[in-house]
């Protein structure tokens, strides 16, 4: 079985975002900012962006959704 911090690793290495919500919703991880804060002290770069969600009684909160961030194309000149 993988650990959660695998888990959310291998969730943020395919592409995809993750929030805490999310996080808890698949993988049972209530603590999401303390994986990604182990993810980082092992060397993966981990964005963090806040968005704003509807929140109960449609107020508007802000949450963190990180991300893996992509490479830049490698954009090659033809002689």
């Amino acid at each position: 079985m993988q650990s959660q911090n695998d888990q959310i690793l291998a969730h943020l290495s395919s592409g995809a975002a993750l929030t805490s919500l999310e996080a808890i919703e698949l993988y049972g991880c209530t603590r999401l900012g303390g994986r990604i804060y182990d993810l980082r002290a092992q060397g993966h770069k981990i964005d963090c962006e806040l968005v704003a969600v509807r929140a109960r009684g449609g107020r508007t909160a802000h949450v963190a959704r990180y991300t893996i961030p992509r490479p830049a194309p490698v954009q090659l000149e033809l002689i």
